[in-house]
């Protein structure tokens, strides 16, 4: 089914015949005739459906039927969980509303970086405003946002914006907010914290759900391999160097290890960066400019990078850290596989994370055959229970056979 039928507007057709969109996906098919109605709206689709569509072509239209307020007067907020995520969904909306007959101001604003230029960009007013929660509320203190003439609010990934802690900001900018607006939420999952917040804000919402169907699923072949924690680097670098892997996303756990195993990387001659929340905004932004452009092959990344990141043709994600999760797990490995693409994600399994493995298996009901690396076996089998000390003195290792059993 093309577009036409969903009720868009003659220039939002024509802006997505201009991004070659042929048809949409399942989400904004079901999304967006109600979006339209003005009806508030409960949407959940897996990673990688063609959420951030489904809203912005609404709030365009609706955008586009009303007339255009001088000063500008902010009508349209949309929160995300991250800076990259924001970039992404605020050049989305500023593409597709190319080709309105009045332009419309999109404003991206995020921390992490100075607040002045924001503050200045946004002299004269915008229409619509993409934005992470704590740098909305600094603006708002500075009196450079209003948000009483917000007519329709848009939570993106709303459960990751709980997981980041913006419970507190989420409340403050609410409470900011008119009663009187249309609700949009969309995300992958809805926790309970979600949920609840839904239940208490959403006017009879239209509740929407894709299901993860086979036929829809993206094309990720899933893969668990044993390892001993202390030799993942290695066998990180022998599987990137033996299967000619272009890019890689590499999960790990803290920044330190991000730094730590790109480091080792570098020393291999593989061209690595790390990826967490303490670079500056600047070394965030070029080291997805050059992953995206090939011109990096491996980025180690901590899960700030798990939502929001379309990269195209991503070939593989490897969870060196299992994510603490089984909803991190479904965030992480849709990094891969998206736009009808195939791709592969793998897991590093240790016998100290054996038992955590098994319960993300369970949750995403999965059965993985736990594959085994020639010249990376591990010292102790995966699934065999440790050799019992029975409490005997001298019978457990010391400290210094454990630092001999983690060299080899």
């Amino acid at each position: 089914m093309p577009f036409s039928p969903l009720g868009l507007s003659p220039a939002l057709l024509r802006a997505l015949s201009a991004k070659a969109y042929p048809a949409p996906t399942p989400i904004q098919a079901a999304a967006i005739p109600v979006a339209l109605q003005g009806r508030d709206v409960l949407a959940r689709a897996q990673t990688g459906s063609g959420k951030t569509i489904a809203f912005a072509l609404p709030l365009l239209q609706q955008l586009e039927n009303a007339p255009t307020a001088k000063p500008r007067r902010l009508r349209a907020l949309v929160l995300v969980p991250t800076r990259e995520l924001a970039t992404q969904v605020g050049e989305e909306i500023r593409s597709l509303g190319a080709q309105l007959a009045h332009a419309l101001k999109v404003s991206i604003v995020f921390g992490g970086v100075s607040i002045n230029p924001q503050m200045m960009r946004l002299r004269g007013g915008t229409d619509v405003v993409v934005a992470t929660p704590g740098r909305l509320l600094d603006l708002v203190a500075h009196n450079a946002l209003d948000l009483s003439g917000v007519t329709t609010l848009v939570l993106d990934e709303a459960d990751r914006l709980f997981d980041l802690g913006f419970a507190e900001e989420l409340t403050c900018i609410l409470a900011l907010l008119p009663a009187q607006r249309q609700n949009l939420f969309f995300s992958a999952t809805f926790p309970p914290a979600v949920q609840a917040l839904a239940h208490k804000l959403l006017h009879d919402p239209v509740r929407v759900t894709v299901p993860s169907e086979p036929q829809t699923q993206p094309d990720i072949a899933q893969r668990a391999i044993c390892v001993d924690a202390g030799r993942r680097t290695q066998l990180l670098r022998h599987l990137i160097q033996q299967n000619h892997w272009s890019r890689v996303l590499v999960f790990v756990a803290t920044k330190h290890a991000a730094e730590m195993i790109a480091d080792k990387l570098r020393k291999a001659r593989i061209n690595a960066e790390p990826f967490h929340g303490e670079l500056s905004q600047g070394k965030r932004t070029q080291v997805l400019a050059d992953f995206k452009a090939s011109r990096l092959k491996v980025v180690v990344a901590t899960d700030v990078a798990a939502r929001g990141l379309d990269i195209a043709l991503l070939p593989v994600v490897v969870n060196y850290d299992l994510p603490r999760s089984a909803l991190d797990y479904t965030h992480r490995i849709g990094c891969t596989g998206r736009a009808g693409e195939s791709g592969v994600a793998l897991s590093f399994v240790s016998v100290d994370s054996e038992a955590h493995f098994r319960l993300i298996e369970k949750r995403q009901q999965l059965k993985l055959t736990l594959e085994q690396v020639e010249g990376f076996e591990p010292l102790q089998t995966v699934g065999a229970a440790p050799p019992s000390t029975g409490g005997i003195k001298g019978k457990r290792p010391s400290k210094k056979d454990k630092l001999r059993a983690a060299a080899l």
